[in-house]
């Protein structure tokens, strides 16, 4: 299926329209950006990672009862999906403390947490996506209460499949964002990607950060780590 007219460019994705009015495609970019978009830059080949992790990733989960946006890959940059309507709510799951969370709350990174944790944040660029609970986002009509349950219970059966599979390469995964989404009959499906860029990886051994905090930090090694990644996940590099 081929592509029409742009409907959206995103920060590291394109989106098109198809000849299908339920179905779009998403191609991903190698651009880079950091802190709410005050930091860019591009990680060669990046586009191609997260597309085909991403795509893995969203076969593993619907194979253990996920629904997702995922159609078929098109080409190495390219997924034909479905057309879904955002949730306006960023997930956060986190197994372990590292950015934001050890900043917020002034613990070091690192410390393992006895049961995974949840954000919800209002996905808004502009507010700087502000963190919110379930009654604020009820209160500004972003999720039914039915939806937010929804999202809760996918998203903690995500962290368990992930986590569980990503061991088993030698990564852990220390948190991960997520978005969701409804088809035009109101299910809730995941969205988005599922990648070095909306994950935090380290090695299990050394603990070596294999996603886009190597960018984020000026620590190097930035295309390296993405092509780790993929080696172990999808058994090449890019």
């Amino acid at each position: 299926m081929e592509k029409t007219v742009q409907l959206y460019e995103g920060k590291a994705k394109k989106v098109f329209a198809t000849s299908d009015e339920s179905l779009a495609i998403v191609s991903y970019k190698d651009d880079a950006t950091a802190f709410n978009g005050e930091k860019k830059g591009t990680i060669l080949g990046k586009g191609v990672i997260n597309n085909r992790l991403t795509n893995r990733l969203m076969k593993l989960l619907a194979e253990n009862g996920i629904p997702t946006h995922f159609v078929e890959e098109v080409s190495e940059r390219e997924t034909l999906v479905k057309k879904v309507s955002i949730v306006p709510l960023e997930v956060i799951i986190r197994n372990i403390s590292a950015g934001s969370f050890a900043k917020r709350y002034g613990v070091e990174e690192g410390i393992v947490f006895k049961a995974p944790t949840i954000e919800f944040s209002y996905k808004d660029d502009a507010l700087g996506d502000p963190l919110i609970n379930d009654f604020h986002a009820l209160a500004l009509g972003l999720a039914t209460q039915s939806d937010i349950d929804t999202i809760r219970t996918y998203a903690f059966k995500i962290n368990d499949i992930l986590k569980a599979f990503m061991l088993e390469h030698g990564i852990e995964l220390v948190d991960f964002k997520l978005e969701f989404g409804k088809l035009p009959d109101g299910t809730i499906v995941l969205a988005d990607e599922i990648s070095p860029d909306t994950c935090r990886f380290w090695d299990v051994t050394t603990h070596e950060k294999l996603d886009k905090d190597r960018f984020r930090r000026d620590l190097g090694g930035v295309e390296d780590a993405y092509n780790e990644v993929m080696r172990r996940l999808l058994g090449d590099t890019n």
